[in-house]
């Protein structure tokens, strides 16, 4: 199956997304998140970067669990601000 291309808007939302993650991981390590979130460093790595712009709700909802972040804050911090 193949995927259509993120929309510019898509692409912020993941690196928003990311970037609340990042703070919430705070000093704690990749490899320590991941693995109590049941994903690979790497898919986490990506997430936080971005390059998985659009991850599976299950594993949002893990990663919220494990950082203790609400998933209300979440999607208020990955949802861009309307254009004027």
């Amino acid at each position: 199956m193949v995927r259509p291309p993120l929309t510019p808007e898509e692409r912020l939302r993941g690196e928003q997304l990311g970037s609340v993650l990042r703070l919430a991981r705070g000093e704690r390590s990749i490899v320590e998140v991941a693995a109590a979130a049941g994903m690979s460093a790497e898919t986490l790595r990506k997430i936080e970067t971005g390059r998985i712009a659009t991850p599976a709700f299950f594993t949002i909802v893990a990663l919220a669990d494990v950082l203790g972040v609400s998933l209300d804050r979440l999607a208020v911090h990955s949802t861009p601000a309307p254009a004027p």
